[in-house]
């Protein structure tokens, strides 16, 4: 099944509210359980970059789940953004958290490195990936960590469509209609290995988690083992 891009960003308030209110428990929280298994010796002293940040659960559960971490979250999306400004505000986390309007590959994000770069779901949305990956080589400061986590492209539709009731079925029809256009839109792992020798990231991998995730991480400084 080829696939079907769809919108870069998520503009429309009554989108981003859904995607900030919904139970992201599982997902989100296994994104932070599989980081900490693939580098179970990381320790995180200074800034990380969360790239395609959305409403900031990810770039949050990362600052509890590593306190010396500072994170930059950076989306193009103002209407994700006030919602991340709403859930950020008395979490506890407003001194190691911003959360930055940046679009790539225009605007940079607040600093020039990072201990490491961090995104989830991001990737499916870009309509030419080189701008994650491009984004990915130019931050990550020297020896430091890349971890992404993203979709995978089904074998058709109907698989698609059989994944959207599996998943999202008790979900409202908003967000089961945006899973089934991002499980479209979502790259293979051969397609996203492609990507990674074009950009020259040898030292990052890509291996799939699940029927529907993949996860590209390493350090691309170094030769992939």
């Amino acid at each position: 099944m080829d696939r079907v891009p769809e919108p870069e960003l998520m503009l429309d308030p009554e989108q981003a509210r859904a995607y900030a209110e919904a139970d992201f428990e599982a997902p989100h929280g296994r994104f932070i359980e599989l980081l900490r298994e693939t580098f179970p010796d990381l320790e995180v002293s200074g800034p990380v970059l969360d790239l395609g940040c959305g409403p900031g659960d990810i770039a949050m559960r990362f600052a509890r789940a590593y306190p010396g971490a500072r994170v930059d979250g950076v989306d193009g999306a103002p209407a994700m953004l006030a919602e991340g400004a709403r859930l950020l505000a008395g979490s506890g986390l407003e001194s190691r958290v911003r959360l930055v309007q940046a679009s790539l590959p225009d605007d940079p994000p607040p600093r020039d490195r990072y201990r490491g770069v961090i995104s989830n779901s991001l990737l499916h949305h870009l309509h030419d990936p080189a701008v994650l990956w491009d984004a990915v080589r130019r931050y990550t400061g020297p020896g430091g960590f890349v971890f992404v986590m993203d979709l995978m492209r089904p074998d058709s539709r109907e698989v698609a469509e059989a994944l959207v009731a599996t998943y999202a079925a008790d979900e409202p029809a908003l967000l089961q209609r945006d899973f089934l256009h991002s499980l479209l839109a979502a790259f293979r792992p051969d397609e996203v290995r492609d990507q990674l020798a074009h950009a020259g990231l040898a030292g990052l991998g890509v291996r799939p988690v699940s029927d529907r995730h993949l996860i590209i991480s390493g350090f691309p400084g170094q030769a992939e083992a």
